[in-house]
């Protein structure tokens, strides 16, 4: 009697070491590091490579590694201090072309990382970082779409031969079309009403030729929910380029986005990432042979402005735009099939396609250039105060002969490196909000205080955990010794799924570990304390163990379903830091039902199991 079968313990013991191996890498620690990344064609080879470890160790830093990955080069450094000396020495010495964030990466060994083993992310409250509540400006989302509607009505009623005064946005909301007589009126209200079913078209009190089309109200709403998940996704974008492990990056309400950065120590840094812009225009380039030097010397010719191209050679283009990098709905990095040199594949919309397409038709056998814009906010440390400058990069990176007609789709070239073309790319996909934003809360928490949340959670979580140990072998003897390894193992296998999932714990998912430390334990009571009824009654020892693992079962199972329905239902409804609780409450019942069943019951049966006991240390 009681004695498992030779399957049961191998599977105990797979899943304990298979447990304990995917939770050592929490036990190693992080790196503080800084994570340098090129822009703007720059790269880093080996020479960059070698001049910044020169740089470091010339200001006496002291480096403990240096590795490539796709984020950039990834710096790791002794702590904190090392860390902003470092970012401000690399940031001094290899100017704009480079970005330096601060960051924090695992410390896990090479041996443990080739099995995919690694720590579980740890929230903002533990492993500090930034967090900023960002709200979208409504207000120029919907003056944005009116002022669309204006180019489309525009271009709509031009294809239908209707003869109007003006078509203007109102100050109001909407938009005001002007008609020339009565007949052209009612073609306009007939064709709009049909063409362009999110309007609502009204006549306008007193005035017989003009015609109102404002959004209704559905359209409204779905024009404001737009701009909101647009900035969601170009900012979720835009921090993929800071490298962070698990951003958290959601809506609240109805015109704010939270962004949390785990691990991010530098705000400023943060900031100037999210804010970030760059954007295309396309103009055609002087091709009548005016004077150059002419211009260089402060006389542009009527028509023209002056412009660099990448080697710094002066160009003149002209100042109407064809397309703006606004009408750019998607790029694509790749080779060019011809010559194997990067290019950006462009996407416009209908109204940037249709200027494009009677442009080049115009002008076949003329240049065209790309001029690249971008906009950047740098922050410097200058005396030790944070100094921040804004400013405007523009040049030249292409100019091509308009060889045929060509609209919607078409490749840039010019590009240095396979790289620019995709980071070009990711910035012309990424780099138009919808609506601007404005930072109304920023908060930052420091490595320090994460480090002391840690430590306080990991205080609590040991200071239940051992006084549970105590009580149970006080009041249990050797059942509560069993107890207490099975408990122990319980842990272990929380953190190694909680690493295996890569979940992000916080402190509220502390509070969830240490519940199921109390949970785990109160199965276990309820099956002694079964055992101890059943030898009171006169059982054996043996029908005991039996009796107490069969009969207490239903009991236990039926306490940590409803506690699981419970943490589904938060884990479905609620945010953030209560999703953190859910999981880890979650994994525990799970973990807990098995350490604490069948877990203890493998030891007991090992200790007692098929042979003839006359008393139970119980």
């Amino acid at each position: 009697m009681n004695q498992y079968p030779l399957w049961k313990y191998f599977l105990i013991f797979v899943t304990v070491v298979i447990g304990g191996f995917y939770a050592l890498p929490n036990m190693y620690g992080e790196y503080a590091v800084v994570q340098v990344s090129a822009i703007r064609g720059s790269s880093i080879d080996e020479t960059t490579r070698n001049s910044i470890a020169d740089i470091l160790r010339g200001s006496g830093i002291d480096v403990l590694g240096m590795e490539s990955k796709q984020q950039g080069l990834i710096i790791k450094l002794q702590n904190t201090d090392d860390q902003l000396k470092a970012q401000s020495t690399i940031i001094d010495t290899l100017g704009d072309d480079y970005i330096a964030a601060l960051n924090l990466v695992p410390a896990t060994p090479a041996w443990l990382s080739m099995f995919n083993a690694k720590p579980m992310y740890l929230g903002l409250d533990l492993r500090g970082g930034v967090h900023f509540l960002m709200e979208v400006d409504m207000d120029v989302a919907l003056r944005q779409a009116d002022e669309r509607y204006v180019s489309d009505i525009r271009s709509f009623l031009r294809e239908k031969k209707i003869r109007y005064l003006s078509i203007t946005r109102m100050s109001t909301g909407g938009v005001e079309v002007k008609l020339r007589d009565n007949g052209d009126r009612d073609k306009a209200s007939t064709v709009i009403r049909r063409e362009f079913s999110n309007l609502v078209v009204s006549d306008v009190e007193g005035d017989d030729l003009s015609l109102h089309a404002k959004m209704t109200d559905q359209n409204i709403r779905e024009t404001r929910n737009f701009a909101l998940q647009q900035n969601i996704i170009t900012l979720r974008k835009r921090v993929n380029e800071l490298g962070v492990a698990e951003p958290l990056i959601q809506r609240q309400g109805d015109n704010r986005i939270v962004v949390q950065l785990p691990g991010i120590q530098d705000p400023a840094q943060a900031k100037d990432i999210l804010g970030a812009t760059a954007t295309l225009e396309f103009r055609l380039a002087d091709a009548d042979g005016n004077s150059v030097q002419d211009a260089v010397a402060g006389r542009v010719p009527a028509g023209l402005s002056l412009y660099e191209e990448r080697g710094g050679a002066p160009i003149l283009l002209k100042r109407q735009i064809i397309v703006t990098g606004d009408q750019i709905i998607d790029a694509q990095s790749g080779i060019d099939q011809q010559n194997g040199t990067p290019n950006v594949t462009i996407s416009l919309d209908s109204k940037g396609a249709r200027k494009m397409n009677s442009t080049t038709k115009a002008n076949i056998g003329k240049p065209m250039a790309v001029v690249f814009i971008e906009r950047k906010t740098t922050t410097r440390i200058i005396d030790g105060q944070r100094v921040k400058s804004s400013k405007e990069v523009t040049e030249v990176i292409n100019v091509a002969t308009i060889r045929g007609q060509f609209s919607k789709r078409f490749q840039i070239t010019g590009l240095d490196t396979t790289e620019e073309a995709r980071k070009l790319a990711l910035l012309l996909r990424a780099g138009a909000l919808v609506a601007p934003i404005d930072i109304v809360e920023e908060r930052t928490v420091g490595p320090s205080l994460g480090q002391d949340n840690i430590n306080k959670g990991f205080e609590s979580v040991i200071i239940g955990f051992i006084v549970v140990l105590i009580f149970m072998v006080v009041w249990y003897r050797l059942f509560g010794l069993v107890a207490n390894i099975a408990l122990t193992l319980n842990l272990v296998l929380i953190v190694a799924i909680l690493s295996l999932l890569q979940a992000t714990l916080t402190l509220p998912g502390i509070a969830g570990i240490v519940l199921t430390v109390g949970m785990a334990v109160d199965a276990n009571v309820l099956i002694f304390e079964r055992i101890r009824e059943e030898l009171r009654i006169g059982n054996s020892p043996q029908a005991s163990i039996n009796a107490g693992y069969d009969k207490a079962l239903s009991t236990i199972a039926d306490a940590n379903i409803t506690t699981f329905i419970a943490a589904i239902v938060l884990f479905a409804f609620g945010t953030g830091p209560i999703k953190g609780f859910a999981i880890t409450l979650s994994i525990g019942i799970l973990t807990s039902m098995f350490t604490a069943i069948m877990g203890t019951r493998a030891i007991i049966n090992l200790i007692y199991g098929g042979r003839r006991v006359s008393k139970l240390s119980i």
